[in-house]
């Protein structure tokens, strides 16, 4: 069997870009305030991987947190005005934190607020990407982080997790980081007398591996380990790698890039996805259901066919053509895929069931004869 660094040095070796996702917990002390040291120690590693031609991309939760700390609240807010106000004064001085210790090396911070419209517009979407690429060409560091201010989205999402993985897929990064206040994975509850262990290596994430997320969150930060295996899942079905690892442990960054045994390594899939499928599988919300028989699961997961209205059973929602939806086998069963569908849910309704060769006669019209051309489908 393969020694753990020998796996590491294979899989993170022709790495060129990293986004870096680093939590709350990781940069703010016990009273919420930002804690410069830690900062300013993750700041130097981050030039450093710069210096030695990475491109870098930092996603910083820490917002609210900070703002906390600036008005000497104990407890984070319990509402969304309080929580995007908090926001409000804590982002300028959390990226400000940033320029300033990568000024100190002749580097900038770049700052880069999304809300969940940037990624489902897709215009918006390659604009974003565009203008990250072109950052990485000057001397500065894109430093993202959710528009707490105006989105609701991110007090869902958690911590921050899904944005780095869309981040990731966003700009075909080869690697997530995603620092924590955990060392990693744990084989089992780390409390008490039990000693828990750092799983060095997960091969897949499966649903036995996601009732693994033992409840790590921290009492400014809103993401535990569940948010953060959902980061992985995204990223390593599009076929890139993702570490979790310790945030306060020193020289964390470099330790991973010298392939020492820190933190989890959850390998990627064989197949990656190209950028317009990263979009469709996980960039932008799906607008209904489509619930199909198992001829069609099984041509679509296992032969690579199109979905084709025959195997449609029945479906959930409303949508337009052009629209994403979800893909199921059954009501009880989860997605297995989503698509861009070329037809609305009315027009569905009237041709699920019936051969592509029946749906001139039932529409009095013909736009495709798949619902779904594989090339618009992912598995998830």
């Amino acid at each position: 069997m393969k020694e753990i660094s020998d796996i590491r040095y294979e899989y993170i070796k022709d790495t060129k870009k990293i986004v870096i996702k680093i939590g709350t917990g990781v940069i703010t002390d016990n009273a919420g305030y930002l804690d410069n040291k830690q900062i300013k120690g993750l700041a130097e590693q981050v030039i450093e991987l710069k210096r030695r031609n990475f491109n870098v991309t930092v996603v910083s939760s820490g917002a609210i947190g900070c703002g906390m700390g600036e008005l000497g609240l104990q407890k984070r807010p319990g509402t969304l005005p309080e929580l995007q106000a908090v926001a409000s004064i804590g982002q300028s001085k959390l990226i400000s934190t940033y320029d300033s210790f990568f000024k100190s090396h002749g580097y900038h911070a770049a700052q880069i607020l999304f809300t969940r419209e940037d990624f489902e517009n897709r215009k918006r979407y390659l604009n974003t990407c565009n203008t990250i690429h072109t950052l990485f060409r000057m001397n500065a560091i894109p430093v993202v982080n959710e528009n707490d201010t105006i989105s609701t989205d991110e007090i869902a999402f958690g911590d921050n997790d899904e944005l780095s993985a869309l981040v990731t897929n966003l700009i075909d990064a080869d690697l997530l980081v995603i620092l924590s206040s955990v060392d990693g994975l744990y084989d089992k509850q780390p409390e008490g007398e039990s000693r828990a262990h750092v799983i060095p290596v997960v091969e897949h994430i499966t649903h036995k591996t996601k009732q693994m997320a033992y409840n790590s969150k921290t009492l400014r930060g809103v993401g535990g380990m569940r948010t953060k295996l959902e980061a992985a899942s995204i990223v390593t079905n599009a076929g890139e790698k993702v570490i979790i690892a310790n945030g306060r442990h020193e020289n964390v960054l470099l330790k991973i890039f010298q392939y020492e045994d820190i933190g989890t390594l959850f390998l990627p899939k064989n197949e990656k996805l190209t950028s317009r499928k990263r979009w469709i599988g996980y960039s932008k919300k799906s607008k209904g259901v489509v619930f199909v028989d198992e001829g069609a699961c099984s041509a679509l997961s296992k032969k690579g066919k199109s979905l084709l209205a025959s195997g449609i059973v029945s479906i959930e929602g409303g949508f337009e053509k052009g629209d994403i939806v979800s893909i199921c086998k059954g009501e009880n069963d989860g997605v297995f895929a989503r698509g861009l569908t070329n037809y609305s849910s009315e027009e569905i309704e009237k041709i699920k069931g019936c051969r592509a060769s029946s749906i001139h006669k039932i529409l009095g019209y013909k736009s495709y004869d798949e619902v779904i051309h594989r090339d618009n489908l992912v598995l998830i």
